[in-house]
């Protein structure tokens, strides 16, 4: 009997090496836990046919501190990043956002390079490590090259990755300050954000960052400007409504985004101050 997945076409790979000789030389696209595939496949939505899975790579789940650089490997599960001490110490907020990421199944099987890859303007770790100015590290059989977070994404779920690049980790500055996260969707977990926010203040500076509200997860350049230039909570909202985009969709209105946002950034301001 045939079935949806009789026509997907799978080469595994058990070292990074594999992975990379396949994506080089066939036309493939990498998938780990494949969360968001069978989702896609479910609803007749996916377009490819062609994969190399690397859930087996094991050199890709190490979460480790090198220097002074955090060092997340691409197949890092929400799992091992909400056991793991290293995040605890250096970046809870990624831990908080991960425990709300599904239920345990998914949090089990998603990844984080996954949720970097799959360019989801609502993806939940995104604000996060756009907030924290993460690297992400590509690999190809030619080499590898590092690129800042800021400018991974080109657009609606697209990015900088070529075709025979693989992710193989993100990378994370230390993060002096105060770090804050939030999420709001129709659950507080198993449901797709309407809005996500992170933050980070040290003291007079601040980043911010949000997903859902634009076609890639932005920094809210503007705002962050304004408060550094020490203008009032009043004016660094009404400057976040030319960082953000929202839409109307399935899930809720621009006007409902906004208006979340701006509360969002409010209570980000207030509980840190």
């Amino acid at each position: 009997m045939r079935t949806a997945i009789s026509t997907l076409a799978v080469r595994g790979a058990t070292t990074v090496r594999q992975a990379l000789e396949i994506l080089h030389d066939e036309e493939r696209t990498p998938i780990a836990g494949a969360t968001d595939l069978f989702v896609a496949l479910n609803f007749g939505t996916l377009t490819m046919r062609r994969f190399v899975d690397i859930w087996n790579v094991d050199e890709l789940r190490r979460i480790a501190v090198d220097g002074d650089t955090l060092v997340i490997g691409a197949l890092a599960t929400y799992t091992d990043l909400i056991r793991s001490p290293m995040i605890a110490a250096r970046l809870p907020m990624l831990a908080e956002a991960s425990r709300l990421v599904g239920g345990p199944q998914i949090q089990n099987r998603g990844t984080i390079g996954g949720n970097i890859a799959n360019a989801s303007p609502a993806g939940d770790s995104l604000p996060i490590l756009s907030a924290v100015d993460a690297v992400v590290v590509l690999r190809s059989v030619t080499g590898e090259r590092r690129v800042a977070f800021r400018d991974f994404y080109t657009g609606y779920r697209e990015s900088v990755r070529r075709r025979d690049e693989l992710i193989v980790a993100v990378e994370i500055p230390p993060v002096p300050g105060r770090q804050w996260f939030r999420k709001v969707g129709t659950r507080a977990a198993q449901a797709i954000s309407k809005v996500v926010i992170a933050g980070v203040r040290d003291g007079q500076s601040l980043r911010l960052a949000l997903g859902s509200v634009a076609p890639t997860v932005v920094r809210a350049r503007r705002a962050e400007a304004a408060l550094a230039e020490g203008r009032s909570i009043d004016e660094a909202v009404d400057a976040l409504r030319a960082d953000i985009t929202p839409i109307d969709d399935v899930r809720s209105t621009a006007d409902y985004r906004h208006l979340v946002s701006a509360n969002l950034v409010r209570r980000f301001l207030t509980e840190t101050r």
